[in-house]
């Protein structure tokens, strides 16, 4: 028997109704006469075959009777009926009914005796299955507000962006920071160090063993495609680990590179962060201004060193106006007070900023500090980045973070898992524009003048109930025996809600055996993977087409689910 695979998918949308259907099992002998597109034939041992009947794709009673409501009883569908029902329940996002109607139509009308383009039910199902004219989300185009401060949002960002595997050993490229700039990544993070003569800089996970790339040629790449997928600002954040005639060397760089599309406030320091709208289309640098960063180092870092032999006569001009030449390219500036976490967390009336925690720091001062929390992202930016012992590239659990109000939930992009599919799936929403605005929760008071706690138990305000009636691609996008080497596979869904813990829930469907219709497949060992998705609750009610990806988040050119969403 075939195997089966543990790694369950998680989805951002949830419970369900098990497909409908069933396989006939035949002896070769009984099924001499049937055709090869009709049956699937799978080698038992050297004596013998089996073969199944590929499973007639049944129409789901709910979708017979969509079509029978709007289509008046009658077999055929017109123009008409068809406009009534996407009127009622939408097409594709930016296009209205006409020239949805027409599509359809030119896909797979029929033209009945009395001579006028109609749909059957098995069109109708056909058009349903279309993840063009049917997608699942309510809106492909940015949608929210995008003039509140940068602070409002949540974005996209990566951690060690230039890794192209693991923490430890693996190649530094500009490739990997440009395929996340393609699918909407807004925050890139680099690590900068002096290069091997000194006198350039790298790009590089320092003290391992990684092999480094050229910081021009990473900025040179930022340049090209930061506005491929997203026209909202690109933030580059820095891990400084440079002498001030190199820091000299990266404002300088930074200059020539991005241009007029580098954005640095003419203040000192910025009070509130301008909008997205503002900001659309430029570039910014976060990190620590070079003496914070020295500070934060301490006494014993050749950083330190290289200060205070630097601290008499034109040396100490020099690295001073260095230090404010770089310093004022600074736009998000990065830092942590000395003493308590807590107080970190303190806002600045007179200036906004960046605080950087780990998981576990930002986990542990949340289990007693929630609300302090949520009331110093309101203005401030927090990021968060994984654990020193995540080596393999692996991320965390989000929600703890989002909940929390952090913007900036950094994320090793070139690893694959479920948090990932989450990260992924999270900012589809919002036209993947990479920026997903906070809900209100998280920038208003409580009417008692509280702040938002990420531990209260609240009332459900929304249900969202989902069924999957069917499936359908793996047997174009799969070889006949990837999941069973004797018969075709036994098929099953798992849906839930991926969220805070009081909304997080999974639900399973029934096993369908022997059928490529139904996105795990079941057996006595182990489940093999048959694909994943993660949805943002942005969906459309009614039955949609939702097309599934493989582990490392590719779509799958072929498989989908037809499920149904609605809201109560």
């Amino acid at each position: 028997m075939p195997k089966r695979d543990k790694a369950a998918s998680p989805r951002a949308s949830p419970p369900h109704t098990p497909p409908p259907g069933t396989d006939s099992e035949a002896e070769e002998a009984d099924q001499a006469g049937a055709s090869a597109a009709e049956m699937g034939t799978y080698k038992c041992c050297i004596f013998f075959t089996r073969r199944f009947a590929l499973a007639d794709t049944t129409t789901p009673e709910d979708v017979r009777a969509l079509f029978s409501r709007y289509a008046g009883g009658s077999p055929y569908m017109l123009v008409d009926d068809l406009r009534r029902y996407l009127a009622a329940w939408g097409g594709a996002d930016g296009e209205v009914p006409e020239q949805i109607i027409d599509r359809i139509l030119q896909d797979r009308s029929r033209t009945p005796r009395f001579g006028r383009p109609a749909l059957t039910v098995d069109d109708f199902l056909h058009f349903l299955f279309s993840e063009d004219l049917n997608p699942p989300l309510r809106c492909s185009k940015v949608h929210q507000d995008m003039n509140a401060p940068l602070s409002h949002y949540f974005i996209y960002t990566g951690h060690n962006s230039y890794l192209t595997g693991n923490q430890l050993s693996s190649d530094c490229s500009d490739v990997p920071i440009i395929k996340a700039l393609q699918i909407g990544v807004r925050v890139i993070e680099l690590d900068i160090w002096p290069n091997s003569s000194k006198d350039d800089i790298d790009v590089l996970h320092g003290r391992t063993l990684t092999a480094p790339v050229s910081l021009i040629k990473c900025l040179r790449s930022i340049k090209e495609y930061a506005f491929v997928a997203s026209p909202y600002p690109v933030i580059i954040t820095l891990e400084d680990h440079l002498t001030p005639d190199l820091q000299a060397k990266v404002a300088k760089m930074v200059l020539e590179v991005f241009g007029d599309i580098l954005y640095y406030p003419e203040s000192k320091h910025l009070q509130e962060f301008p909008s997205l709208e503002a900001l659309k289309g430029r570039v910014m640098l976060s990190t620590k201004p070079p003496k914070v960063y020295l500070e934060a180092k301490g006494d014993t870092t050749k950083e330190r060193e290289i200060e205070t032999q630097g601290a008499d006569g034109d040396d100490e001009k020099k690295t001073k106006h260095v230090a404010a030449e770089y310093k004022h390219l600074i736009t998000i500036k990065a830092g942590k007070p000395k003493g308590p976490l807590v107080d970190a967390l303190k806002n600045d009336p007179d200036k906004v900023r960046r605080l950087s925690l780990s998981e576990q720091e930002l986990a542990k001062v949340a289990a007693r500090h929630g609300p302090n929390i949520v009331s110093f992202t309101h203005r401030n930016m927090l990021r968060i980045y994984p654990k020193g012992t995540r080596f393999n590239s692996s991320n965390y659990n989000p929600f703890l973070f989002w909940v929390h109000g952090a913007q900036m939930v950094a994320f090793n992009m070139q690893g694959h898992g479920r948090a990932l599919w989450l990260m992924h799936g999270f900012y589809k929403a919002n036209g993947c524009c990479g920026y997903v605005k906070k809900p209100d929760f998280l920038m208003q008071t409580c009417p008692d003048g509280k702040m938002f706690d990420p531990k209260a138990d609240l009332p459900v305000k929304a249900t969202l109930k989902v069924k999957v009636y069917m499936g359908e691609g793996w047997q174009r996008d799969f070889k006949q025996t990837h999941f069973d080497t004797y018969s075709p596979p036994d098929f099953y869904v798992n849906v839930g809600i991926a969220g805070v813990p009081l909304d997080s829930v999974m639900r399973k469907t029934k096993a369908v055996e022997d059928s490529w219709v139904p996105v795990h497949e079941q057996d006595v060992s182990e489940d093999d993977f048959g694909g994943q998705t993660a949805l943002p609750v942005e969906l459309r009610p009614g039955i949609r087409a939702v097309p599934l990806f493989d582990h490392k988040g590719l779509k799958f050119k072929s498989v989908k689910l037809l499920m149904s969403f609605e809201f109560a």
